[in-house]
């Protein structure tokens, strides 16, 4: 399994990512967590496609919307690529279109056969963790868009078995979201990794790294 958890962007260490995937890896950019935000989507869009362009990668759009009425067909959009690159944006959104396009039952099982790179920052990491519980002091869960059900979905995917708390120590501690989410996995008992922007989580060979 390899995975690329980065609180923010790239992160601090993209060579990582590169030698994660290989520099010449086909990448899926999956953008639906901005689904709700047409305008940003677009800009995010054009920023991680020439990020990963930059480091050698031959990247294409993966828009889950297109398979939510033939989720069968996903894992054939997947087959040439690589790595999977998520954008954040809200997580709950990000959760109901990987549910809805068969993404939740498809990517776990190519990345534990080590036959896809899971990556991305924010949103996209807290999708791989065992819930989103806790998520909802950062991103509001009933938020929908154009061809989703406002209803959120609770459970993971489930990559890891610890939770993230991406944006760590980015504002005022006194008052920033992130810290309502450490108290929530603290008084739940929810194994937990604080995250800063810049700093990634690598997992690869059975063994997960913090780099800072």
């Amino acid at each position: 399994m390899r995975l690329y958890l980065s609180s923010m962007d790239l992160g601090n260490h993209p060579d990582r990512l590169t030698c994660l995937a290989g520099p010449r890896a086909r990448v899926a950019v999956v953008m639906n967590a901005l689904d709700n935000f047409p305008g940003e989507r677009g800009k995010y869009l054009a920023v991680q496609r020439q990020s990963l362009q930059d480091l050698g990668f031959t990247v294409d759009e993966l828009d889950l919307r297109k398979y939510f009425a033939a989720p069968g067909e996903l894992a054939r959009a997947l087959d040439d690529k690589g790595l999977l690159w998520i954008n954040g944006g809200n997580s709950f959104l990000l959760r109901r279109a990987m549910s809805s396009s068969g993404f939740d039952s498809i990517v776990p099982q190519l990345v534990a056969a080590d036959r896809l790179v899971y990556a991305g920052f924010s949103a996209g990491v807290c999708c791989a963790t065992p819930s989103l519980r806790g998520i909802e002091f950062l991103d509001e869960p009933h938020d929908s868009a154009d061809g989703y059900s406002p209803e959120p979905i609770w459970d993971g995917l489930g990559l890891i078995d610890y939770h993230v708390a991406v944006h760590y120590r980015a504002g005022d501690p006194n008052v920033e979201p992130i810290q309502r989410t450490i108290r929530y996995y603290r008084e739940h008992n929810m194994p937990y990794v604080a995250l800063r922007d810049g700093e990634v989580l690598i997992t690869e060979g059975g063994r997960t790294e913090l780099v800072r």
